[in-house]
């Protein structure tokens, strides 16, 4: 059985997007993992700014999986 080769016609072009365009969400995903790594690492101790141990429970395991010490 023959197999026939694939019509170039019709194909999707592809446009780059600009660095102009992803700079924003570049920015946005940024700060919102600075935020995730604060609260990973530094939550609960010295820095916290939120009191009682919920926040220290919920990132427990992450926090030693990353290599934060707790305690």
């Amino acid at each position: 059985m023959a197999q026939s080769a694939a019509p170039t016609t019709g194909a999707p072009a592809f446009t780059p997007i600009s660095a102009k365009a992803i700079a924003p969400w570049a920015v946005f995903f940024g700060i919102l993992m600075l935020v995730l790594l604060y609260f990973v690492g530094a939550e609960q101790g010295a820095t916290a700014l939120i009191s009682g141990e919920g926040v220290h429970e919920w990132v427990h395991d992450g926090r030693h999986l990353l290599g934060f010490p707790c305690h």
